[in-house]
């Protein structure tokens, strides 16, 4: 993955990390322990990784008709 974009918040015992994908907008979440913030940083970049790669593999989305 060539650059991510990383956001930490911090709520008490709990840390949530956002990671962006700068060139398609996506975005995940993640939570977990603040004592180990490596391993929520790392669970982030992976869902991001995994979202990506569905997304790919999605068939083209057909255009709807608008009512």
């Amino acid at each position: 993955m060539p650059e991510v974009l990383l956001e930490y918040h911090r709520n008490g015992a709990y840390l949530k990390v956002t990671a962006v994908d700068p060139a398609t907008g996506e975005e995940v979440s993640a939570m977990g322990p603040a004592s180990n913030p490596a391993a929520v940083k790392s669970l982030a970049i992976t869902k991001l990784q995994n979202k990506l790669a569905a997304l790919r593999q999605a068939p083209p989305a057909k255009p709807g008709k608008f009512i």
